[in-house]
């Protein structure tokens, strides 16, 4: 029987438990030596040192400690980063790529309770659900005429800006609602854009067609404010921007400015900072309509990672390759 390589926890200890529930973490244990009660949050104890020492496999999460020269000195047998979250870049650092350590991440599972949030929410908004429910608060009283006009998503124009993981899978996920969604994103072609069954648009042109766009592009330099006071004023009165990425894509200053006009509304899931200053007016505009970041992987759905982890460990085991492999060229336009 082949030996088990050795693995080590590097992540919030509180969380081994949640991501790798008991069946999982048989699995885990089944072809990879790792004690779920040695968890690394930094890389100086003596006993993690010892582990690390002879470490193949980092089984890394939020809170893990940073991959520097340092850190993967201790660790000279390390080959394979098995990552039970999202983004690497917090953590990771060019060092790991220099040494030719294989990175795998979770996000494309991370991206499912995403793309199910915003779809969610994309149907809900079409409906103007949010300022529906406030209005019934305040009036205890359904509202005079019957048929609402301006509401419903039969033909709704939705936009989708960013064919990310998320992205792309939220696409799917409208394909088989009654809408006109289209994409903007730079990276995609007419052609990828036919097999991912929309149109593609110059985001201006997106954000002039849309009644709800959504946001699904990576937190990176060129898009810190792309939907800025220019781009605002493009989306037409009445529409709404969803943002389930990264706060910092939206100015927050100039989508104030757009809510207290009443001219739009916005469904954010994230925020620049997070959480927002107690003081904020978003917490109390009456169409912004604020979530504490939950559209990604929460409570049992935090498994769905760990078996992605799992299921790349017994990949390993077995000497196979990676399935969800990070390529280090992509990092610069990716989350």
């Amino acid at each position: 029987m082949r030996e088990r390589p050795q693995a080590l926890f590097a992540m919030t200890a509180r969380n081994v438990p949640l991501v790798f529930p008991p069946r999982l973490l048989a699995r885990l244990r089944a072809c990879v030596d790792v004690d779920p009660a040695l968890v690394a949050h930094d890389f100086t104890g003596a006993r993690v040192r010892e582990v690390l020492a002879r470490a193949e496999i980092l089984i890394t999460g939020w809170g893990c400690p940073r991959l520097d020269a340092a850190a993967l000195d201790a660790a000279p047998r390390l080959r394979a980063v098995l990552h039970a979250a999202g983004s690497v870049k917090g953590f990771t650092t060019p060092e790991v790529w220099r040494r030719g350590i294989a990175v795998s991440s979770a996000a494309a599972a991370n991206a499912v309770p995403v793309a199910e949030y915003t779809l969610a929410v994309i149907l809900l908004a079409g409906k103007d659900v949010f300022a529906h429910r406030d209005r019934l608060r305040d009036r205890r009283a359904f509202p005079d005429g019957g048929i609402l006009p301006g509401i419903g998503n039969h033909g709704r124009r939705v936009g989708v800006v960013g064919a990310s993981r998320t992205g792309r899978r939220l696409l799917a996920l409208l394909r088989p609602h009654d809408l006109a969604v289209t994409l903007a994103d730079p990276y995609v072609d007419a052609a990828e854009a036919a097999r991912l069954g929309v149109p593609l648009l110059e985001l201006d042109e997106l954000l002039r067609t849309s009644d709800i766009v959504t946001l699904h592009a990576p937190q990176t330099a060129e898009t810190r404010h792309l939907i800025g006071a220019r781009e605002l004023a493009l989306m037409p009165t009445g529409s709404v921007l969803v943002n389930t990425a990264r706060g910092s894509l939206v100015d927050h200053e100039a989508l104030i400015a757009q809510l207290r006009s009443g001219r739009l509304s916005a469904v954010l899931d994230v925020t620049d900072p997070e959480p927002l200053p107690a003081g904020s007016p978003l917490y109390d505009l009456p169409n912004a309509f604020i979530t504490p970041h939950l559209a990604g992987s929460q409570g049992n759905e935090v498994a769905r990672l760990g078996r992605v982890v799992v299921e790349e460990a017994e990949r390993l085991a077995a000497g196979d390759g990676l399935l969800h492999a990070v390529d280090p060229a992509e990092l610069d336009r990716t989350a």
